[in-house]
């Protein structure tokens, strides 16, 4: 993992000799990328930063690489993982350099020309320039695990690894794009078949799409642009048994592992309880990995964290349980630098979460330069399917509901079409005339397919790449071997059912290799489930610190104001610090973030490797889970403490009352506002217990004057004094007999 940077004319005039200056911060902004060497080079039209994290010949791999005969010089972030094969293949004579995986791309180029990525099998982001021919190239992976960014105009050309980098540059814009911000798909957490290329979040930034060469003319700026790889279609005349995919499966993801796992340096490992990271763990060939768990209160609440730790005493691999309890709130400085360093409205929980076990990992092991990650298997292999089906549903129902959703976004953009599937609840239309171009009318999973395709890209590989760089390591994903996924890309349609529901070819190749109480357990979660309202409760109370200062510097720009409904946003704010377990954080998260973005711009910040102090990652030392659970629990997940023996009261600016024509439903009125609803047959006990409990009873007392059972309450009433509607004293003694 590195960071590549520069600027090039494109209009047939050399860089003049101040722009040295601007090379410079570019590499100063991207140092957290490569901390291990820097190096700059300006020459004629072309300019070149490179910081370097060397993880592969650390003596001996700087760059600028340049081939043999000066025509082409090259600068490359991430790995080529067959460069010893593609090395092998060259033509007699030809002598490598250096110990670098990635010089053998410039031989590639010399011999293939633009059909030199083909066989290469890797993650890498490049800019190439072929002095001889004039061009510059820039290139990514088949799945953009490496990120490349571009700014141009009619005169030159800014690249860079992040767009931060892209601001040092004086003339390159800094408006967050808000139209397409807020109607892109992950932002607002809508469900559809999205494909295409990814947002970038702002105004005229580029993003290199993967599997893509971009052939740029520096005689006048003319672009054209190579694919060398798209996503494969099912192979519908495929003779391989599901027996033959799953051992092909094993093999595949055994080779990419090893490659993963290829490195002069130390190497980690994020291990969650569920058969993803699991299998990376288990494949990873003599390999002593420390490896990292997430300790949040969703992790120890589901049972992953216990998953992780297990998985880990099986395999005979040293856990540490990264600590990440629901007290842990970020300040609003910390949240301002993950946001700049992620550069993406899309940082949450999950990111904040991966940013903290990095940190941790490079603190404590500061020889850890990788981490591997079991990232990217569940879009690929079918982990999300069970989700898409509903409940109880099955592989039919799942079909169901993505031709569903494919015809309600053809509807979007055909609305008159819309009447002939609501006449009088038949439809009177095939789904084929609604959206007769789509390349996916037929084959609604390939639709589906696709889309998981583009959401690695504007979110997974994005975070990923961000929160492991900024703390300098490599984030490696070997699920992301472009082999292992057109093998899962071609099975047929009638084989779906068997090979990709719950990740089964994933479950079936690891029989043998896994325990099975680990290759068999069911996903889990960093925050979501019944984790989910402790970490909600956290995100929320950082919102609200310093009189909602993050979301006040939200507001603080012009666009913003423009855009954002600021009453409503504070409304919504009010709403969840009242009560955090009746809604999500992430979306009212995003547009906060979006707003933070476009003020960074407007007054640039420290660039991540100079960014304020954070508090010392922790880890909780586990040695047997099932005996220390309870403290376990009790470390993670800060609850109110329940006393039977306290005395517990509405407080003064809550009243309980219910309306007379819903005799059924009864209200918590905060400060004059019916804040919460409380069922009067669903919720029984608990409104029982809440009109007992008036300030003379203990909480011992009121449970026995109701019937009730504190097991039956102990979530409500937490909440309820968490959020300041309960108010608790100590009960006095009985009065003595006069």
């Amino acid at each position: 993992m590195c960071g590549i940077a520069g600027i090039a004319r494109i209009d047939g005039n050399a860089l003049p000799e101040e722009a040295g200056g601007l090379l410079e911060a570019l590499a100063c902004t991207l140092a957290h990328r490569g901390p291990d060497d820097r190096r700059l080079l300006l020459d004629g039209p072309v300019g070149m930063a490179f910081n370097r994290l060397s993880l592969v010949n650390p003596e001996d791999g700087a760059q600028p690489l340049v081939s043999a005969d000066g025509n082409i010089v090259l600068i490359v972030n991430g790995e080529v993982y067959n460069h010893r094969e593609l090395a092998a293949g060259l033509p007699s004579g030809t002598r490598l350099s250096t110990g670098s995986d990635c010089e053998v791309l410039l031989y590639l180029y010399q011999r293939d020309g633009l059909r030199f990525l083909d066989r290469v099998n890797g993650m890498f982001a490049f800019v190439l320039w072929d002095r001889a021919r004039g061009v510059l190239l820039f290139g990514r992976d088949r799945f953009g695990i490496k990120p490349l960014y571009y700014h141009r105009d009619n005169e030159r050309i800014v690249f860079a690894s992040e767009i931060k980098a892209l601001f040092a540059d004086g003339t390159t814009p800094r408006r967050i794009d808000w139209p397409r911000a807020l109607g892109e798909y992950d932002m607002n957490a809508t469900p559809g078949f999205v494909h295409g290329r990814v947002t970038t979040w702002f105004e005229d930034i580029q993003l290199v799409a993967p599997g893509t060469i971009l052939e740029i003319r520096l005689q006048g700026g003319a672009t054209t642009e190579h694919r060398y790889w798209e996503l494969p279609g099912p192979d519908s005349d495929s003779d391989m048994t599901d027996e033959d995919y799953v051992e092909t499966f094993r093999d595949l993801l055994a080779a990419s592992v090893a490659d993963c796992a290829t490195a002069d340096t130390e190497l980690g490992l994020f291990l969650s309880g569920g058969i993803d990271s699991a299998a990376v763990a288990a494949l990873a060939p003599g390999r002593s990995l420390q490896t990292f768990t997430a300790l949040t209160p969703g992790t120890v609440l589901n049972g992953d964290a216990r998953g992780g730790h297990r998985t880990a005493e099986l395999l005979g691999l040293r856990n540490h349980q990264v600590l990440i309890g629901s007290d842990r709130v970020p300040s609003p400085q910390e949240w301002r630098d993950l946001v700049w360093l992620a550069e993406t409205p899309m940082a949450g929980p999950e990111v904040f979460y991966k940013f903290e076990m990095h940190r941790f990992a490079r603190q404590n092991f500061p020889g850890i330069k990788g981490m591997l990650l079991g990232a990217a298997a569940d879009e690929i292999n079918g982990g999300y399917i069970p989700n898409f089906a509903g409940e109880g549903g099955d592989w039919d129902d799942f079909e169901s509901n993505l031709r569903d959703l494919h015809r309600r976004q053809a509807l979007e953009r055909s609305p008159k079409l819309g009447h002939w599937w609501e006449h009088e609840g038949v439809p009177l239309l095939n789904d084929a005339a609604v959206d007769p171009a789509s390349p996916y009318a037929g084959d609604h999973y390939a639709g589906y397919f696709a889309w998981q395709y583009r959401t690695l890209e504007q979110y997974n590989v994005w975070h990923e790449d961000r929160t492991a760089a900024g703390n300098g390591v490599e984030a490696r994903v070997p699920f992301l071997d472009h082999r292992l996924v057109e093998l899962v890309a071609r099975i047929p349609a009638r084989r779906r059912a068997a090979l990709l529901w719950d990740k089964r070819i994933v479950r079936d190749a690891m029989k043998g290799i896994l325990p099975e109480e680990i290759r068999t357990r069911p996903k889990g979660y960093f925050f979501y489930g019944e984790g989910a309202r402790h970490t909600n409760r956290s995100l929320t109370r950082m919102l609200a610190q310093d009189g909602a200062a993050l979301l006040e510097q939200a507001l603080s720009s012009d666009n913003a104001r423009r855009y954002l409904n600021a009453d409503g946003l504070r409304t919504t704010l009010d709403r969840l610090t009242r009560s955090p377990s009746t809604g999500s954080i992430e979306l009212l998260l995003r547009i906060v973030n979006l707003g933070l973005l476009e003020g960074m711009t407007a007054q640039l910040p420290p660039p991540p490797s100079q960014a304020a102090v954070r508090p010392e990652p922790v880890e909780l030392i586990v040695e047997d889970w099932e005996r220390g659970a309870p403290q376990i629990i009790a470390r993670v997940v800060t609850e109110p403490e329940i006393d039977q023996d306290m005395v517990y009261a509405l407080a003064d600016n809550v009243l309980l009352a219910t309306v007379p024509a819903q005799p059924d439903s009864w209200f918590l009125v905060v400060d004059g506002s019916f804040e919460y609803e409380i069922s009067a047959a669903d919720d029984a006990g608990w409104l029982a217990l809440l009109r007992t409990l008036d300030g003379s009873l203990t909480l011992a007392e009121a449970l026995a004057k109701t019937d009730g059972r504190l097991n039956d309450v102990a979530e409500l009433l937490q909440e309820a004094m968490a959020v300041g509607v309960l108010t608790a004293q100590p009960g006095t003694e009985e009065p003595a007999q006069r």
